[in-house]
């Protein structure tokens, strides 16, 4: 059913969620993992290495945690840090590699209440051309 899954990371409790759920469909199904991190190219002026460099370093620890997560397991994991707009560019990466499925948290670190999907996983929800797999909030106390 799944030959690749995409979990976008934005290193949030809520990302790491969200790998374990794809580490969990991935075994069941076979499926090989794609861990990515878009570093937001509106937010931050990535037209300067040495603006990108330090944002690129914490998109390696984001990812490298994810992959961290995926070490006990015989699930194949390939990682990506990039530039774009996050919600865009996970799209662009689903269809350049041809990805079945993405997981993803509701929210991560853009601040949004509880109750809103988050804008990143909103866009791709609306958007994306395959399954989109949503993972709760891992801080909710409901």
């Amino acid at each position: 059913m799944y030959d690749r899954i995409l979990v976008p990371t934005d290193g949030s409790a809520t990302a790491e969620a969200a790998m374990a759920h794809a580490l969990d469909l991935a075994e069941r199904y076979g499926a090989d993992v794609h861990v990515v991190h878009v570093i937001d190219s509106w937010a931050y002026d990535t037209s300067i290495e040495s603006a990108v460099a330090p944002l690129r370093k914490d998109g390696e620890e984001y990812v490298e945690r994810l992959l961290e997560a995926a070490a006990g397991s015989d699930v194949p994991v390939t990682t990506a840090v990039e530039v774009g707009r996050p919600a865009r560019h996970v799209l662009e990466y689903a269809d350049a590699h041809d990805v079945d499925l993405v997981v993803m948290g509701t929210r991560g670190r853009g601040g949004l209440p509880r109750r809103l999907l988050g804008s990143v996983t909103d866009y791709v929800v609306t958007h994306a051309d395959v399954p989109v797999h949503v993972v709760p909030a891992a801080d909710r106390d409901e």
